[in-house]
């Protein structure tokens, strides 16, 4: 099994903004569970303390391994979704591991 963690800054400063955008990544990322096979488990959602350092949004997702994460990267409606993350985010960072 491989675990997919990716934490985003948002690009926008203001709270409100923040949250709008954060719930739409996490609609459009968790609309694509029953679309793409190969994702065993995904969990997506905002920072919900604020400490200093903390990233916005993050994503959690399994695969079983890592062609099963290709695919998921590959597929044309996870390219749409990571086209609107890519328009509010301004830095991304991500591991992944072996379970």
């Amino acid at each position: 099994m491989l675990r997919h963690v990716v934490a985003w800054k948002l690009a926008a400063e203001d709270p409100t903004t923040k949250l709008e955008h954060s719930a739409e990544i996490a609609a459009r990322l968790t609309a694509l569970v029953p679309i793409i096979p190969q994702i065993r488990t995904l969990t997506v959602g905002p920072n919900a303390v604020d400490i200093a350092g903390n990233w916005d949004v993050v994503l959690v997702a399994d695969y079983d391994d890592a062609d099963g994460l290709r695919a998921y990267i590959d597929d044309p409606d996870h390219q749409e979704a990571a086209s609107y993350i890519r328009s509010v985010v301004a830095d991304r960072a991500s591991v992944d591991f072996i379970l």
